[in-house]
């Protein structure tokens, strides 16, 4: 792929960062319901919880997670980072894939089962804190960037050191 402008890039880490951020923040909203739904002796609050986690997970877990691996992907793409020349990048992406798949899968038919039912579940305590975890740890990484290269991270890099290599000592 073409590397970004800078204009671009830029406009598409604010939305990366953005909704990356608000599938964090709806997922511990999540959780803050799961457990109050869990805890509550109350079955109208209950009820209530479990039918608040539903309008969040019909309408925006998947659209969110969904903006999240879009714009990772444009912004490993068009940039140095790559999809998979380093390994933090490869990780997020994966795991990415993986709490967008069990959002879509196992969590969206858990509240719903729940909701229906409204009877407390406590896989809707552990889904969220599972998600939320995954999420700190992808902010967490992409802040830190560590691992290093991959091997095809490496390869890349050798490769455009003797191609630059090869422009530099045709030029002398």
């Amino acid at each position: 792929m073409k590397p970004l402008s800078r204009s671009v890039r830029r406009a598409v880490l604010v939305v990366h960062v953005a909704v990356s951020v608000g599938w964090l923040g709806l997922t511990v909203g999540l959780l803050a319901l799961g457990i109050t739904a869990y805890t509550c002796a109350d079955a109208s609050v209950t009820e209530a919880a479990y039918r608040s986690m539903k309008v969040f997970g019909d309408w925006l877990v998947i659209p969110i997670g969904l903006l999240t691996l879009i714009s990772g992907v444009v912004l490993s793409l068009g940039t140095h980072w790559g999809l998979a020349r380093h390994r933090w990048v490869w990780v997020k992406f994966w795991l990415t894939l993986v709490t967008l798949a069990a959002s879509a899968l196992a969590l969206r038919p858990q509240i719903n089962g729940a909701a229906a039912s409204g009877h407390p579940d406590l896989s809707l305590v552990s889904g969220p804190t599972v998600a939320s975890s995954a999420y700190f740890f992808m902010t967490a990484i992409s802040v830190l960037k560590p691992w290093g290269l991959t091997t095809r991270g490496r390869e890349y890099l050798d490769q455009r050191r003797t191609v630059d290599g090869a422009h530099t000592h045709q030029r002398a």
